[in-house]
Protein backbone atom coordinates (compact mmCIF):
# COMPACT_ATOMS: atom_id res chain seq x y z
CA UNK A 1 0.00 0.00 0.00
CA UNK A 2 2.66 2.41 1.21
CA UNK A 3 5.39 1.47 -2.18
CA UNK A 4 3.88 4.02 -4.61
CA UNK A 5 3.18 6.38 -1.74
CA UNK A 6 7.59 5.87 -0.90
CA UNK A 7 8.11 5.99 -4.68
CA UNK A 8 6.83 9.71 -4.71
CA UNK A 9 8.52 10.47 -1.65
CA UNK A 10 11.64 9.45 -2.30
CA UNK A 11 12.06 11.54 -5.47
CA UNK A 12 12.03 14.42 -3.68
CA UNK A 13 14.12 15.91 -1.01
CA UNK A 14 12.64 16.61 2.37
CA UNK A 15 13.11 20.26 1.79
CA UNK A 16 11.99 20.27 -1.44
CA UNK A 17 8.82 18.18 0.07
CA UNK A 18 8.28 20.73 2.75
CA UNK A 19 7.78 23.68 0.17
CA UNK A 20 5.54 21.89 -1.89
CA UNK A 21 3.72 21.14 1.18
CA UNK A 22 3.38 24.66 2.69
CA UNK A 23 2.69 26.28 -1.12
CA UNK A 24 0.17 23.53 -1.38
CA UNK A 25 -1.41 25.25 2.12
CA UNK A 26 -1.39 28.55 0.74
CA UNK A 27 -3.02 27.28 -2.63
CA UNK A 28 -5.86 25.63 -0.20
CA UNK A 29 -6.51 28.84 1.72
CA UNK A 30 -6.63 31.20 -1.30
CA UNK A 31 -8.99 28.31 -2.48
CA UNK A 32 -11.15 27.73 0.85
CA UNK A 33 -11.61 32.04 0.81
CA UNK A 34 -12.47 32.05 -2.48
CA UNK A 35 -15.45 29.35 -1.24
CA UNK A 36 -16.30 31.60 1.97
CA UNK A 37 -14.84 29.13 4.34
CA UNK A 38 -12.32 31.66 5.47
CA UNK A 39 -12.76 34.74 6.75
CA UNK A 40 -9.37 36.35 4.83
CA UNK A 41 -9.45 37.51 1.70
CA UNK A 42 -8.03 35.55 -1.36
CA UNK A 43 -6.51 38.59 -1.82
CA UNK A 44 -4.78 39.56 1.40
CA UNK A 45 -3.41 35.74 1.71
CA UNK A 46 -1.84 36.29 -1.76
CA UNK A 47 -0.41 39.73 -1.38
CA UNK A 48 0.77 38.61 1.79
CA UNK A 49 2.55 35.37 0.87
CA UNK A 50 4.28 37.52 -2.56
CA UNK A 51 5.18 40.24 -0.06
CA UNK A 52 6.84 38.06 2.26
CA UNK A 53 8.78 35.86 -0.52
CA UNK A 54 10.00 38.88 -2.10
CA UNK A 55 11.45 40.62 1.19
CA UNK A 56 12.38 37.46 2.88
CA UNK A 57 14.44 36.89 -0.17
CA UNK A 58 16.49 40.30 -0.95
CA UNK A 59 16.86 40.24 3.02
CA UNK A 60 18.67 36.72 2.85
CA UNK A 61 20.81 37.91 -0.31
CA UNK A 62 21.80 40.90 1.54
CA UNK A 63 22.95 39.25 4.57
CA UNK A 64 24.48 36.53 2.32
CA UNK A 65 26.56 38.85 0.51
CA UNK A 66 27.77 40.43 3.82
CA UNK A 67 28.61 37.47 5.83
CA UNK A 68 30.23 35.75 2.32
CA UNK A 69 27.89 32.74 3.12
CA UNK A 70 26.21 30.19 0.82
CA UNK A 71 22.45 31.20 0.50
CA UNK A 72 19.73 28.04 0.18
CA UNK A 73 16.67 29.27 -2.18
CA UNK A 74 14.90 26.63 -0.54
CA UNK A 75 15.25 27.48 3.02
CA UNK A 76 14.28 31.18 2.49
CA UNK A 77 10.53 30.30 0.72
CA UNK A 78 10.13 28.14 3.62
CA UNK A 79 10.70 29.97 5.73
CA UNK A 80 8.71 33.23 4.22
CA UNK A 81 5.29 30.83 3.78
CA UNK A 82 5.55 29.22 7.40
CA UNK A 83 5.40 33.41 8.32
CA UNK A 84 2.66 33.68 5.92
CA UNK A 85 0.91 30.88 7.40
CA UNK A 86 0.92 32.37 10.97
CA UNK A 87 0.85 36.13 10.82
CA UNK A 88 -2.84 37.09 9.62
CA UNK A 89 -2.96 38.26 6.17
CA UNK A 90 -3.31 42.31 6.43
CA UNK A 91 -7.20 43.58 5.75
CA UNK A 92 -6.22 46.63 4.73
CA UNK A 93 -3.01 48.80 3.71
CA UNK A 94 -2.10 50.37 6.65
CA UNK A 95 1.46 50.88 7.67
CA UNK A 96 1.28 49.05 10.83
CA UNK A 97 0.23 46.04 8.94
CA UNK A 98 2.71 46.31 6.11
CA UNK A 99 5.82 47.00 8.90
CA UNK A 100 4.61 43.80 11.01
CA UNK A 101 5.37 41.78 7.77
CA UNK A 102 8.52 43.59 6.80
CA UNK A 103 9.68 43.30 10.77
CA UNK A 104 8.99 39.53 10.80
CA UNK A 105 10.77 38.39 7.45
CA UNK A 106 13.92 40.63 8.32
CA UNK A 107 14.46 39.12 11.60
CA UNK A 108 13.55 35.97 10.38
CA UNK A 109 16.71 36.31 8.56
CA UNK A 110 18.57 37.71 10.08
CA UNK A 111 18.49 35.44 12.61
CA UNK A 112 20.24 32.58 10.36
CA UNK A 113 23.22 34.80 10.85
CA UNK A 114 23.06 36.51 13.82
CA UNK A 115 21.95 34.66 16.14
CA UNK A 116 24.30 31.47 15.67
CA UNK A 117 26.95 29.96 17.12
CA UNK A 118 29.86 28.74 14.85
CA UNK A 119 27.60 29.94 12.13
CA UNK A 120 25.20 27.36 12.94
CA UNK A 121 21.49 29.31 13.78
CA UNK A 122 20.07 28.32 17.15
CA UNK A 123 16.50 29.04 16.81
CA UNK A 124 13.70 28.67 13.90
CA UNK A 125 13.37 31.76 11.68
CA UNK A 126 10.19 32.22 11.80
CA UNK A 127 9.61 31.36 15.88
CA UNK A 128 12.08 33.93 17.03
CA UNK A 129 10.88 36.49 14.35
CA UNK A 130 7.11 36.23 15.55
CA UNK A 131 8.45 36.29 18.72
CA UNK A 132 10.85 39.36 18.47
CA UNK A 133 8.14 41.27 16.96
CA UNK A 134 6.04 41.50 19.79
CA UNK A 135 8.77 43.63 21.38
CA UNK A 136 8.30 46.05 18.63
CA UNK A 137 5.30 46.25 15.91
CA UNK A 138 3.57 44.93 19.20
CA UNK A 139 1.42 42.91 17.21
CA UNK A 140 1.51 38.74 17.26
CA UNK A 141 0.89 35.73 15.10
CA UNK A 142 -2.51 34.60 14.83
CA UNK A 143 -1.34 31.03 13.81
CA UNK A 144 -4.38 30.99 11.77
CA UNK A 145 -3.22 28.37 9.57
CA UNK A 146 -4.58 26.15 12.69
CA UNK A 147 -8.11 26.63 11.88
CA UNK A 148 -10.96 23.61 11.09
CA UNK A 149 -10.81 24.89 7.61
CA UNK A 150 -7.26 23.76 6.64
CA UNK A 151 -6.43 20.95 9.16
CA UNK A 152 -7.31 18.40 6.41
CA UNK A 153 -4.73 19.43 4.13
CA UNK A 154 -2.69 20.63 7.18
CA UNK A 155 -2.75 16.64 8.36
CA UNK A 156 -2.58 14.85 5.05
CA UNK A 157 0.43 17.03 4.27
CA UNK A 158 2.11 16.81 7.70
CA UNK A 159 2.04 12.86 7.10
CA UNK A 160 3.73 12.16 4.00
CA UNK A 161 6.49 14.81 5.43
CA UNK A 162 6.60 13.02 8.24
CA UNK A 163 6.77 9.71 6.87
CA UNK A 164 9.34 11.17 4.50
CA UNK A 165 11.81 12.06 7.63
CA UNK A 166 11.03 9.38 9.48
CA UNK A 167 10.19 11.45 12.70
CA UNK A 168 7.22 9.86 13.65
CA UNK A 169 8.09 8.76 16.86
CA UNK A 170 8.96 12.74 17.52
CA UNK A 171 5.78 13.89 16.76
CA UNK A 172 3.52 11.37 18.13
CA UNK A 173 5.51 12.32 21.46
CA UNK A 174 4.42 15.94 20.81
CA UNK A 175 1.34 15.49 20.15
CA UNK A 176 0.43 13.15 23.12
CA UNK A 177 2.36 15.45 25.37
CA UNK A 178 0.59 18.60 23.98
CA UNK A 179 -2.75 16.70 24.90
CA UNK A 180 -1.80 15.28 28.12
CA UNK A 181 -0.50 18.35 29.30
CA UNK A 182 -3.90 20.26 28.20
CA UNK A 183 -6.27 18.04 30.65
CA UNK A 184 -3.74 18.51 33.10
CA UNK A 185 -4.12 22.51 33.22
CA UNK A 186 -7.50 22.11 32.26
CA UNK A 187 -8.36 20.58 35.53
CA UNK A 188 -5.92 21.89 37.89
CA UNK A 189 -7.68 25.78 36.69
CA UNK A 190 -10.95 23.71 36.72
CA UNK A 191 -11.71 24.31 33.01
CA UNK A 192 -13.73 22.47 30.95
CA UNK A 193 -11.61 19.24 29.39
CA UNK A 194 -13.53 18.32 26.82
CA UNK A 195 -14.04 21.71 25.17
CA UNK A 196 -9.78 22.62 25.90
CA UNK A 197 -9.06 19.16 24.00
CA UNK A 198 -11.42 20.40 20.99
CA UNK A 199 -10.11 23.86 20.81
CA UNK A 200 -6.42 22.05 20.71
CA UNK A 201 -7.27 19.46 17.70
CA UNK A 202 -9.64 21.66 15.82
CA UNK A 203 -8.35 25.30 16.43
CA UNK A 204 -4.82 25.15 16.79
CA UNK A 205 -1.13 25.34 15.40
CA UNK A 206 -0.12 22.04 17.25
CA UNK A 207 -0.40 19.98 13.84
CA UNK A 208 1.35 22.69 12.16
CA UNK A 209 3.66 23.30 14.56
CA UNK A 210 4.60 19.67 15.11
CA UNK A 211 4.91 18.88 11.61
CA UNK A 212 6.65 21.46 9.91
CA UNK A 213 8.37 23.52 12.69
CA UNK A 214 9.33 21.03 15.49
CA UNK A 215 10.96 18.61 12.74
CA UNK A 216 13.72 21.85 11.42
CA UNK A 217 16.91 19.51 11.01
CA UNK A 218 18.66 22.45 11.78
CA UNK A 219 17.45 23.06 15.63
CA UNK A 220 16.49 19.26 16.35
CA UNK A 221 18.44 17.04 18.35
CA UNK A 222 20.61 14.30 16.94
CA UNK A 223 19.35 11.38 17.97
CA UNK A 224 16.08 9.94 18.49
CA UNK A 225 16.24 9.87 22.45
CA UNK A 226 17.20 13.56 22.43
CA UNK A 227 14.23 14.17 19.98
CA UNK A 228 12.27 12.38 22.27
CA UNK A 229 12.96 14.65 25.14
CA UNK A 230 12.55 17.87 22.69
CA UNK A 231 9.34 17.27 21.54
CA UNK A 232 7.81 16.50 25.21
CA UNK A 233 9.42 19.17 26.89
CA UNK A 234 7.98 21.44 23.62
CA UNK A 235 4.22 19.41 24.28
CA UNK A 236 4.46 20.64 27.70
CA UNK A 237 5.11 24.33 26.86
CA UNK A 238 2.36 24.46 24.25
CA UNK A 239 -0.65 24.61 25.63
CA UNK A 240 -1.98 28.55 26.12
CA UNK A 241 -2.70 27.66 29.86
CA UNK A 242 0.62 27.22 31.09
CA UNK A 243 2.48 30.75 31.67
CA UNK A 244 5.44 31.89 34.43
CA UNK A 245 4.02 34.60 36.01
CA UNK A 246 2.29 36.76 33.79
CA UNK A 247 3.69 35.47 30.56
CA UNK A 248 1.95 33.22 28.63
CA UNK A 249 2.74 30.60 26.60
CA UNK A 250 2.35 31.08 22.95
CA UNK A 251 3.34 28.44 19.76
CA UNK A 252 6.01 30.41 19.19
CA UNK A 253 7.68 30.32 22.79
CA UNK A 254 7.63 26.81 23.55
CA UNK A 255 9.40 25.80 19.77
CA UNK A 256 12.32 28.77 21.29
CA UNK A 257 12.89 27.53 24.91
CA UNK A 258 13.02 23.70 23.05
CA UNK A 259 15.29 25.08 20.84
CA UNK A 260 17.13 26.45 23.76
CA UNK A 261 17.39 23.11 25.34
CA UNK A 262 18.23 21.27 21.91
CA UNK A 263 21.48 23.88 21.39
CA UNK A 264 22.56 22.99 24.91
CA UNK A 265 22.52 19.38 24.07
CA UNK A 266 23.65 18.92 20.84
CA UNK A 267 26.78 19.08 18.60
CA UNK A 268 27.51 22.78 17.79
CA UNK A 269 29.20 21.52 14.77
CA UNK A 270 29.41 23.50 10.73
CA UNK A 271 31.65 22.92 8.54
CA UNK A 272 33.54 24.30 5.23
CA UNK A 273 35.73 21.29 4.22
CA UNK A 274 37.90 21.80 1.22
CA UNK A 275 38.13 18.80 -1.33
CA UNK A 276 41.52 16.73 -1.06
CA UNK A 277 40.90 13.89 -3.38
CA UNK A 278 38.14 11.92 -5.42
CA UNK A 279 38.56 7.65 -5.62
CA UNK A 280 36.14 6.19 -7.78
CA UNK A 281 35.61 2.92 -6.00
CA UNK A 282 33.28 0.80 -7.85
CA UNK A 283 32.33 1.64 -12.08
CA UNK A 284 29.33 3.71 -10.42
CA UNK A 285 30.50 5.06 -6.79
CA UNK A 286 33.12 7.84 -6.08
CA UNK A 287 34.65 7.92 -2.70
CA UNK A 288 34.94 12.21 -1.71
CA UNK A 289 37.58 13.03 0.71
CA UNK A 290 37.91 16.41 2.38
CA UNK A 291 40.08 18.38 4.80
CA UNK A 292 37.83 19.62 7.44
CA UNK A 293 37.97 23.44 8.32
CA UNK A 294 38.25 22.23 11.87
CA UNK A 295 38.67 19.25 14.12
CA UNK A 296 34.86 17.98 15.48
CA UNK A 297 33.49 14.77 17.31
CA UNK A 298 31.10 12.34 16.10
CA UNK A 299 30.42 8.53 16.28
CA UNK A 300 31.16 6.15 13.70
CA UNK A 301 28.10 5.51 11.60
CA UNK A 302 26.38 9.08 11.62
CA UNK A 303 25.64 11.18 8.83
CA UNK A 304 25.58 15.08 8.39
CA UNK A 305 23.68 17.39 5.66
CA UNK A 306 25.78 18.71 2.95
CA UNK A 307 24.73 21.96 1.23
CA UNK A 308 26.37 22.38 -2.76
CA UNK A 309 24.87 25.94 -3.84
CA UNK A 310 24.69 25.25 -7.41
CA UNK A 311 23.42 26.77 -10.81
CA UNK A 312 20.33 25.46 -12.74
CA UNK A 313 19.24 23.26 -9.37
CA UNK A 314 16.75 20.66 -10.02
CA UNK A 315 13.22 19.62 -7.73
CA UNK A 316 15.78 17.56 -5.71
CA UNK A 317 17.16 21.11 -4.24
CA UNK A 318 21.30 21.60 -3.12
CA UNK A 319 21.21 19.79 0.14
CA UNK A 320 21.83 16.22 0.94
CA UNK A 321 22.16 13.39 3.85
CA UNK A 322 25.29 11.76 3.64
CA UNK A 323 26.58 9.12 6.04
CA UNK A 324 30.38 10.06 6.86
CA UNK A 325 32.20 6.72 5.54
CA UNK A 326 35.36 8.03 7.49
CA UNK A 327 35.99 7.23 11.36
CA UNK A 328 36.69 9.91 13.69
CA UNK A 329 40.30 8.21 13.98
CA UNK A 330 41.20 9.61 10.52
CA UNK A 331 42.06 13.50 10.34
CA UNK A 332 39.95 13.68 6.86
CA UNK A 333 36.24 13.34 6.43
CA UNK A 334 34.91 11.09 3.31
CA UNK A 335 31.39 10.30 1.84
CA UNK A 336 30.61 7.63 -0.99
CA UNK A 337 28.36 8.21 -3.29
CA UNK A 338 26.85 6.55 -5.99
CA UNK A 339 25.80 8.37 -9.26
CA UNK A 340 23.55 7.27 -12.04
CA UNK A 341 23.33 8.04 -15.97
CA UNK A 342 20.93 10.93 -15.21
CA UNK A 343 22.18 12.13 -11.69
CA UNK A 344 20.29 15.01 -10.25
CA UNK A 345 21.47 18.16 -10.73
CA UNK A 346 23.44 18.01 -6.79
CA UNK A 347 24.86 15.08 -8.08
CA UNK A 348 26.28 16.25 -11.29
CA UNK A 349 27.98 19.23 -9.62
CA UNK A 350 29.36 16.72 -6.74
CA UNK A 351 30.72 15.23 -9.70
CA UNK A 352 32.68 18.41 -10.56
CA UNK A 353 33.70 20.07 -7.78
CA UNK A 354 37.41 20.90 -7.32
CA UNK A 355 38.94 22.23 -3.70
CA UNK A 356 38.35 25.66 -5.05
CA UNK A 357 34.45 24.40 -4.67
CA UNK A 358 32.36 26.04 -1.53
CA UNK A 359 30.73 22.92 0.38
CA UNK A 360 29.03 22.99 3.76
CA UNK A 361 28.51 20.52 6.09
CA UNK A 362 26.77 20.31 9.49
CA UNK A 363 24.34 18.48 11.67
CA UNK A 364 25.67 15.27 13.15
CA UNK A 365 22.76 13.23 13.62
CA UNK A 366 21.76 9.17 13.79
CA UNK A 367 21.63 6.32 15.97
CA UNK A 368 22.83 4.09 13.92
CA UNK A 369 25.88 3.65 15.92
CA UNK A 370 27.90 0.74 17.70
CA UNK A 371 26.34 -0.84 20.65
CA UNK A 372 27.85 0.46 24.33
CA UNK A 373 27.92 -3.54 24.79
CA UNK A 374 30.90 -4.66 23.10
CA UNK A 375 30.37 -8.14 24.23
CA UNK A 376 26.77 -7.66 21.81
CA UNK A 377 27.09 -10.17 18.73
CA UNK A 378 26.44 -7.94 15.81
CA UNK A 379 25.23 -8.78 12.12
CA UNK A 380 25.89 -5.99 9.26
CA UNK A 381 23.41 -6.46 6.57
CA UNK A 382 24.32 -4.20 3.48
CA UNK A 383 22.62 -3.31 0.35
CA UNK A 384 25.27 -1.45 -2.69
CA UNK A 385 26.70 2.11 -1.32
CA UNK A 386 24.77 1.22 1.95
CA UNK A 387 28.12 0.12 3.11
CA UNK A 388 29.43 3.39 3.92
CA UNK A 389 28.17 3.54 7.49
CA UNK A 390 29.81 0.06 7.96
CA UNK A 391 33.23 1.52 6.52
CA UNK A 392 33.33 4.02 9.45
CA UNK A 393 32.48 1.82 11.95
CA UNK A 394 35.03 -1.38 10.87
CA UNK A 395 37.91 1.56 10.22
CA UNK A 396 37.67 2.79 14.03
CA UNK A 397 37.49 -0.64 15.26
CA UNK A 398 40.68 -1.32 13.38
CA UNK A 399 42.18 1.79 14.55
CA UNK A 400 41.01 1.55 17.83
CA UNK A 401 42.15 -2.22 18.08
CA UNK A 402 38.51 -3.75 19.26
CA UNK A 403 37.54 -6.49 17.80
CA UNK A 404 33.48 -7.10 18.41
CA UNK A 405 31.64 -10.42 16.96
CA UNK A 406 30.56 -8.91 13.61
CA UNK A 407 28.94 -10.76 10.76
CA UNK A 408 28.46 -8.85 7.73
CA UNK A 409 26.41 -9.71 4.80
CA UNK A 410 27.22 -7.51 1.61
CA UNK A 411 25.15 -7.38 -1.33
CA UNK A 412 25.82 -6.05 -4.14
CA UNK A 413 25.31 -6.90 -8.33
CA UNK A 414 28.33 -8.01 -9.85
CA UNK A 415 32.28 -8.68 -7.88
CA UNK A 416 33.17 -4.97 -9.39
CA UNK A 417 30.74 -3.18 -7.21
CA UNK A 418 31.90 -3.71 -3.96
CA UNK A 419 33.55 -0.91 -1.91
CA UNK A 420 35.76 -0.81 0.87
CA UNK A 421 36.89 -4.54 0.62
CA UNK A 422 40.15 -3.97 1.46
CA UNK A 423 39.19 -2.40 5.02
CA UNK A 424 37.05 -5.52 5.67
CA UNK A 425 39.29 -7.71 4.91
CA UNK A 426 41.80 -6.14 6.71
CA UNK A 427 39.38 -6.63 10.13
CA UNK A 428 38.68 -10.19 9.05
CA UNK A 429 42.25 -10.59 9.44
CA UNK A 430 43.09 -8.59 12.56
CA UNK A 431 39.71 -8.64 14.54
CA UNK A 432 37.91 -11.73 13.23
CA UNK A 433 35.17 -10.09 11.54
CA UNK A 434 33.52 -12.72 9.32
CA UNK A 435 32.47 -11.47 6.33
CA UNK A 436 30.33 -12.57 3.23
CA UNK A 437 30.18 -11.04 -0.09
CA UNK A 438 26.83 -11.95 -1.75
CA UNK A 439 25.95 -11.70 -5.61
CA UNK A 440 22.78 -11.37 -7.40
CA UNK A 441 24.20 -11.58 -10.84
CA UNK A 442 24.00 -15.41 -11.57
CA UNK A 443 26.54 -15.27 -14.32
CA UNK A 444 29.11 -13.97 -12.40
CA UNK A 445 32.22 -16.51 -11.98
CA UNK A 446 34.22 -15.54 -9.11
CA UNK A 447 36.00 -18.19 -7.11
CA UNK A 448 36.24 -17.44 -3.04
CA UNK A 449 35.29 -19.17 -0.10
CA UNK A 450 33.56 -15.68 1.08
CA UNK A 451 31.51 -15.12 -1.67
CA UNK A 452 27.53 -16.15 -2.16
CA UNK A 453 25.22 -15.91 -4.87
CA UNK A 454 21.70 -14.74 -4.89
CA UNK A 455 20.13 -12.44 -2.72
CA UNK A 456 20.37 -12.33 1.02
CA UNK A 457 17.30 -14.40 2.45
CA UNK A 458 16.17 -16.59 5.76
CA UNK A 459 18.59 -20.05 4.60
CA UNK A 460 21.59 -17.84 4.22
CA UNK A 461 20.96 -15.66 7.50
CA UNK A 462 20.38 -18.89 9.50
CA UNK A 463 23.42 -20.89 7.27
CA UNK A 464 25.80 -17.89 8.03
CA UNK A 465 24.78 -16.67 11.50
CA UNK A 466 23.24 -19.86 13.35
CA UNK A 467 23.18 -17.63 16.94
CA UNK A 468 20.83 -15.01 14.65
CA UNK A 469 18.78 -14.66 17.64
CA UNK A 470 21.82 -13.33 19.94
CA UNK A 471 22.97 -10.59 17.44
CA UNK A 472 21.98 -6.95 16.91
CA UNK A 473 20.97 -6.66 13.00
CA UNK A 474 22.11 -3.86 11.13
CA UNK A 475 20.84 -2.86 8.09
CA UNK A 476 21.72 -0.41 5.38
CA UNK A 477 20.51 0.36 2.29
CA UNK A 478 17.65 1.26 -0.30
CA UNK A 479 14.26 1.44 1.64
CA UNK A 480 13.38 -1.50 -0.65
CA UNK A 481 16.02 -3.40 1.02
CA UNK A 482 15.55 -2.50 4.45
CA UNK A 483 11.90 -3.32 4.03
CA UNK A 484 12.55 -6.61 3.05
CA UNK A 485 15.09 -7.10 5.34
CA UNK A 486 13.14 -6.09 8.36
CA UNK A 487 10.38 -8.45 6.86
CA UNK A 488 12.90 -11.32 6.92
CA UNK A 489 14.02 -11.02 10.31
CA UNK A 490 10.38 -10.47 11.81
CA UNK A 491 9.65 -14.02 9.87
CA UNK A 492 12.45 -15.52 11.90
CA UNK A 493 11.49 -14.25 15.51
CA UNK A 494 13.78 -11.50 15.17
CA UNK A 495 12.13 -9.05 18.05
CA UNK A 496 11.94 -5.23 16.51
CA UNK A 497 14.35 -3.78 19.64
CA UNK A 498 17.07 -5.73 18.17
CA UNK A 499 16.57 -4.21 14.41
CA UNK A 500 18.33 -1.07 13.39
CA UNK A 501 18.31 0.42 10.05
CA UNK A 502 19.33 3.12 7.95
CA UNK A 503 18.53 3.71 4.41
CA UNK A 504 19.33 6.32 1.76
CA UNK A 505 16.27 7.29 0.37
CA UNK A 506 15.94 8.97 -3.80
CA UNK A 507 19.69 8.19 -4.98
CA UNK A 508 18.59 9.90 -8.49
Amino acid sequence: MFKPIDKLLNQVTMYRLLLYYLIGLVVAAIGLSLAGDLHFSAISIAVSTVLLVVVCGVINKAFATIFQAPTNVESVYITALILALIIAPFSSYQSVNITFLLAAAGLAMASKYILTYRKKHIFNPAAIAIALTALGPRQSASWWVGTTALLPFVLIGGILLVRKIRRGRMVLTFFGSVLLATIVYTLLSKGRVLTALHNTLFTSAMFFLGFVMLTEPLTTPPTAKKQTWYALLTGILFPPQFHVLSLYSTPELALIASNAFSFIISPKVKLFPTLKQKIRITPDSVDFIFNPNRKFAYKPGQYMEWTLPHDNTDIRGNRRYFTLASSPTEADIRIGVKFYDQSSSYKDALLGITHQTPIVADQISGDFVLPKDKKQKLVFIAGGIGVTPYRSMVKYLLDTKEARSITMLYSVRTVEDFAYKDVFEQARQELGMNTFYIITDSNANVSDEHVRFGRINADLIKKEVPDYRQCIFYISGTQAMVTAMQKILTDLWVPSYRIKFDYFSGYA
